[in-house]
């Protein structure tokens, strides 16, 4: 690739000139960023280990327990639209330092809590935290690094950040509760968070539309509480199955609200979210593939620990060390997706990611019950299946930000936001139903070995179904080269 520092184009006055290096003032911005996103990250999976101890040491009961989950899992994926558009209003900075100090606070509280009600209050803080910080961050991220090679490097590093994150969870939850405290895994974001609340002000720019956007209250309120009522039948037909009532009468409100909100939406003067926006091709697909990318390889977290610890009898600090493989192919995936768009294009990033996603996933359908031969498939397949899938989360961040004006990047942030946060949270609910029908609610380590590979095979289907469209729906969209004036 060549080299050469051009000047913009002359034919497009308006065009912002396009940094080709990082200065050091987008350095500690990114840096701050990225940060709070590891930390967001890690709250997704830090307390799935612990659970059983926190329950012990407050006095949950079993059928209670799934709501420490929950409570953050309902907040974090229901409000994540609507305070993308709050911070509109009031600024993304202003937004991004308070949600990070909400975290802190509620981290705190959860950490001190003596009784469930007090620990239930402070998961419920944190979702609400995380569902304002991360459109916030992610606005932040696209406004300061203009469309292009630097845009693309910064979504790389953020969604590798992002999805070792979510592995380091696993890890650093195991090695607290077994070493310290499950009280830990909630002290442990205090000190980050005052870092960032402290560092940021005088780093990060304020970032809001030109115009000030009103507030379209219907909007908010259908599309928020139909993302409540869907997470929330997700999460009971996983824990109950597909037939409860739980379940099926929170998927079917959550149906009927968010049909009400598209109606909603083609008539309001100032919708939430304009149906021209979600009419954009690369909008609404590349949030597709995000859904896809996030409940796919999430899931197979929750299902191999399942498998590791189920079938191999690993303890839960071994199992989460196992993936620290994983953590490093998608740090290595972040890395090189950046790459792979510049000399092809975002289409190809996808369709190339999820073919190797969806080959190393499907090569986990040969695990056994014998440990040494196991983890001589189980490493190697999930280092490429984490490589693989994060070439689609920075192809999907592209392309579902890509081509849309600052004034829009709130709206374009939160919706990719809300398709991560939605699909974190509905994939492992829909594969503990996969894996509980098909190993007909036996809990012996043959009939969850025999769920967990019927559950793989769903998983490596879905992530075909993602190439499939993005070969189908996208056109290969190569960056415009940068030529001399």
């Amino acid at each position: 690739m060549s080299t050469t520092r051009v000047r913009p184009a002359a034919a497009h006055p308006a065009a912002r000139a396009v940094p080709e290096r990082l200065s050091g003032r987008l350095k500690l911005v990114l840096g701050v960023l990225l940060v709070a996103q590891f930390m967001l990250a890690v709250d997704f999976s830090i307390l799935n280990v612990a659970l059983p101890a926190i329950g012990d040491g407050l006095g949950f009961s079993l059928s209670n327990l799934q709501w420490i989950a929950t409570a953050f899992a309902l907040s974090a994926a229901g409000f994540t639209l609507f305070f993308g558009r709050i911070g509109d209003l009031i600024g993304r900075k202003k937004m991004f330092i308070g949600s990070i100090a909400l975290l802190g606070l509620s981290s705190l509280a959860g950490g001190l809590a003596t009784g469930p009600g007090v620990l239930l209050a402070a998961r419920v803080a944190q979702g609400l935290a995380t569902a304002a910080a991360t459109p916030a961050g992610l606005s932040l991220l696209t406004t300061a690094f203009p469309e292009g090679p630097l845009r693309q490097k910064a979504l790389g590093a953020s969604g590798a950040l992002m999805s070792a994150g979510f592995t380091a969870g696993a890890i650093l939850g195991g090695a607290l509760t077994d070493l310290l405290s499950w009280r830990w895994a909630f002290f442990v974001n205090v000190p980050v968070a005052l870092a960032v609340v402290l560092v940021a002000p005088a780093v990060i720019k304020e970032s809001r539309p030109a115009e000030r956007p009103r507030l379209d209250l219907p909007g908010a309120l259908t599309v928020t509480g139909g993302l409540l009522a869907l997470v929330y039948g997700l999460t009971q037909a996983g824990a109950h199955g597909w037939t409860g009532t739980p379940a099926l009468s929170g998927l079917a409100a959550g149906l009927v609200l968010l049909a009400a909100f598209f109606l909603i939406e083609r008539k309001v003067s100032q919708p939430l979210v304009p149906p021209a926006v979600l009419g954009r091709r690369n909008v609404a697909w590349g949030n597709v593939f995000g859904l896809l990318a996030f409940v796919t390889e999430t899931s197979l977290v929750y299902l191999l620990t399942l498998y590791l610890q189920d079938t191999l009898g690993f303890s839960p600090l071994e199992a989460g060390v196992t993936f620290g493989v994983l953590g490093a192919g998608t740090v290595i995936g972040g890395l090189l997706a950046p790459k792979v768009i510049a000399r092809t294009s975002t289409s190809t990033a996808l369709v190339a990611g999820g073919l190797l996603q969806a080959v190393s996933t499907a090569a986990l359908l040969f695990l056994g019950t014998s440990t040494g031969t196991s983890l001589a498939l189980l490493l190697p397949a999930t280092f490429l299946g984490g490589i693989g899938n994060m070439l689609v989360i920075v192809g999907f961040m592209v392309t579902a930000t890509s081509g849309l004006p600052d004034a829009e990047q709130g709206l374009a942030t939160g919706l990719a936001s809300m398709s991560q946060q939605v699909g974190i949270t509905m994939g492992t609910p829909i594969m503990s139903a996969v894996v509980t029908a098909a190993g007909g609610g036996a809990a012996t380590a043959s009939a969850i070995h025999h769920g967990v590979t019927v559950a793989i095979a769903a998983n490596a289907a879905l992530v075909l179904l993602g190439v499939v469209l993005a070969a189908g729906f996208l056109h290969a969209r190569k960056p415009a080269p940068r030529s001399a004036a």
